[in-house]
């Protein structure tokens, strides 16, 4: 939907978190990823994507290779689907220049990671600092993305929240802290705002995001099994709990076997190895330092799929 204002409401639904399929020399499989991205705006129910998100390995690419990656998604990318592209870099300055090459090849709007410094320790300023780089750079609305807790000090305080929230272009949050608590703390913080959308993005907890109030998600186990999320949304949003816990029952040991095993740093070399045990992506390489999934890791998914549902 290049050209028009995203809001808050636009955010509401399901968005699939696309991965970046890769060639054996870990190039970038353009006609691969035209097609991923095709075959998932056609699905049923879903309102929009996360391009160049954790899952698009938005962390190993280029400046040059995210742009394009945004620019082949956007053309595959029908109007009336909102793409939304991340950016991720160290440098204010980069961000700001990610930022305004993803609203040239065509984004509606911007998911601003922390840097990975922040982990380390931050304050306000600082937080303030990178996203008015990120703003300044490009007309863009943005989103917020709330760390893990796990991530050391990424994760911003409440009062950093509300200080950014006060900016009428920062229009949600992806609440990524995979902590049922911290997601409802940040779910009340923003209560009875429609300006303003708390997307709960915890794969393994969607249900319980759900169950307290959600406007939407962006995850990349739609870019997996885009009718059973989109079917757990909607079951959740109609009051249908019985629905939607026979749903979940589908949907947890994938999002397990992908994201709550140990490391989870291995969370998109497995869901790019399901994309290709099924046949969505051709290959599942990913690039270093992570290493391709071994035998087991891989039986583990294949056991994981066939609870889901889906045929390998």
């Amino acid at each position: 939907m290049s050209g028009a204002v995203v809001t808050a409401g636009r955010m509401r639904g399901i968005h699939a978190a696309t991965v970046t399929p890769l060639r054996a020399d870990f190039s970038i499989d353009e006609a691969a990823l035209e097609a991923h991205v095709a075959a998932l705006a056609a699905a049923p129910g879903i309102e929009g994507f996360l391009i160049n998100g954790h899952a698009g390995e938005n962390f190993v690419l280029s400046a040059d290779e995210k742009a394009r990656v945004v620019d082949i998604a956007r053309a595959a990318i029908p109007d009336g689907q909102v793409l939304c592209a991340g950016v991720n870099a160290e440098s204010s300055l980069a961000a700001a220049q990610e930022a305004a090459a993803a609203e040239r090849a065509g984004a509606d709007v911007l998911l601003v990671f922390p840097p990975n410094s922040f982990a380390l320790a931050h304050h306000g300023g600082v937080v303030d600092l990178h996203h008015r780089h990120v703003l300044d750079a490009c007309g863009l609305p943005i989103l917020l993305y709330g760390a893990p807790v796990g991530a050391g000090h990424m994760a911003y305080r409440p009062e950093t929240l509300l200080r950014l929230a006060d900016d009428p272009r920062v229009i949600g949050i992806k609440e990524g802290s995979w902590e049922v608590a911290a997601y409802e703390a940040t779910w009340r913080l923003f209560e009875g705002r429609d300006d303003f959308a708390v997307l709960g993005s915890g794969d393994e907890h969607l249900l319980a995001s759900y169950m307290v109030g959600s406007a939407g998600s962006q995850v990349s186990l739609a870019a997996l099994a885009p009718q059973l999320i989109v079917d757990l949304f909607a079951a959740a949003s109609d009051g249908e709990w019985q629905r939607a816990r026979g749903l979940h029952d589908r949907v947890y040991p994938l999002a397990k076997a992908i994201y709550g095993t140990h490391p989870a740093s291995r969370a998109t070399a497995r869901l790019k190895a399901a994309l290709a045990l099924v046949g969505i992506i051709p290959e599942a390489t990913v690039r270093p330092p992570q290493p391709p999934l071994g035998s087991a890791e891989i039986a583990a998914l294949t056991s994981a799929l066939e609870a889901a549902g889906i045929s390998v």
